[in-house]
């Protein structure tokens, strides 16, 4: 029986485990080596590591928890979770098993990328969805934005005001958008689809609808997420809809309305960013140490209730 199983071996799960770890606690991180950023040459915006490739980091991190003989790390994927408070049960695609008295769940979300050929093969690189995380890198060029839910506008016009004077929302049959708004605001309106995208060396060809090819240097866009076959899925927790699509809800000390399981990360937020799954993953590492020297002191999180 393991004190802690932390399900997600990126940026908030290493986190909460050095936490646990430096408390002596037994913890396995089980990861199944498919971090959602992988495809990406450098995570920008975070202090430290600014332009440091992902994986780069990610591997640091896996060196920080080596000198804690209490934490070990598994590859593999989680296939099912069943039981209750200090009597977790974790399947794994290996045919092994886990037990554990806690759950930390930081394994992300899966993103629902459109079917358009080229696209999923330039994602993170070409294909963006992130002006802070990527739009420095392309300032200044030609930058399009694919529509793919209502807040698609409010990405045209971030990236209208800070990164490019060259905009474009290519509405790709959705409506709803304030035109009129976009356009004064400097965004030019191009209502054909996209029907596929071709990186480049210097930028990104996208054909059109009529098969028109134009040259830009990104596109972005905000894939849907979501929840569904994973461990959060499967316990049940509590979850949200956000923009993008469910996340799962949680108390100011990341615990779930699950007693004993907490959540870390992109899987617990609307929006992702690797500075918020550190301080989400420290957050979730101590809290979940508490509940096991404290049983009562952090209660589950309640729908339409102040979690204490």
């Amino acid at each position: 029986m393991m004190d802690v199983a932390i399900i997600g071996g990126s940026f908030a799960g290493l986190t909460a485990a050095l936490q646990l770890g430096r408390a002596s606690r037994s913890v396995v991180v089980i990861d199944a080596g498919a971090p959602r950023n992988r495809t990406s040459p450098g995570a920008h915006g975070v202090a430290g590591w600014d332009g440091v490739p992902p994986a780069e980091i990610l591997a640091r991190f896996r060196a920080d928890l080596e000198p804690y003989p209490t934490v070990s790390l598994r590859t593999s994927a989680v296939t099912g979770v069943s039981g209750s408070l200090d009597g977790f049960r974790l399947m794994l695609d290996d045919h092994g098993h886990i037990e554990a008295r806690r759950i930390i769940l930081a394994h992300g979300v899966r993103d629902i990328l459109p079917d358009i050929p080229g696209l999923a093969a330039a994602w993170g690189r070409r294909v963006l969805h992130c002006p802070y995380c990527h739009g420095y890198e392309v300032k200044g060029g030609s930058l399009v934005v694919l529509a793919s839910h209502p807040m698609s506008a409010h990405q045209a016009l971030m990236l209208r005001a800070d990164w490019s004077e060259r905009v474009t929302l290519l509405t790709a049959g959705m409506e709803g958008f304030d035109r009129e708004a976009l356009e004064q605001a400097g965004v030019r309106v191009d209502r054909r689809g996209l029907e596929a995208v071709k990186e480049v060396g210097d930028g990104i060809d996208l054909q059109l609808g009529g098969g028109a090819i134009e040259r830009h240097a990104a596109l972005f866009l905000g894939p849907k997420t979501s929840l569904a076959q994973t461990p959060a899925g499967q316990l049940g927790v509590t979850l949200a809809e956000g923009p993008m699509g469910p996340f799962v809800r949680v108390g100011p000390m990341a615990q779930t309305s699950l007693a004993g399981v907490f959540a870390a990360g992109d899987v617990a937020r609307p929006a992702p960013n690797i500075n918020f799954a550190l301080a989400d993953g420290a957050q979730a590492g101590t809290a979940c140490h508490a509940s096991l020297l404290f049983p009562g002191f952090f209660q589950p999180f309640v729908e339409d209730a102040a979690p204490t």
